[in-house]
């Protein structure tokens, strides 16, 4: 008789236990999934914020290869005038030098 309600104890006792760790392990789990979700907001925050400095960079990117773009066109095109303009100039300067005189008459 007192084997059976020692038994009867500790099964109520066994319930009791199984009940207050469901319990507890279900707190447990809403405790991490909040953890979870905040860490999923936080996470998608940072990617947004990655995205759009992409995007930014990009942006900015193509803005200064425009840029460099339009100085190597004008740079071309003074090096064209120059080497347009270079045989008169030449011819100019090689005209004065043939048709000068000499100052010291030795």
């Amino acid at each position: 008789m007192t084997l059976s309600i020692i038994g009867i104890v500790l099964g109520l006792v066994a319930i009791g236990l199984i009940f207050w760790f469901r319990r507890d392990q279900e707190m447990t789990n809403d405790l991490v999934d909040s953890d979870l979700q905040g860490s999923l907001h936080g996470y998608n925050a940072l990617m947004d914020d990655f995205t759009n400095f992409q995007i930014k960079c990009d942006r900015e990117l193509t803005k200064l290869e425009k840029q460099i773009e339009i100085k190597e066109t004008s740079r071309d095109r003074q090096i064209d005038k120059l080497k347009k303009d270079l045989p008169t100039d030449i011819r100019k300067i090689i005209g004065h030098i043939e048709f000068a005189r000499p100052r010291d008459k030795k």
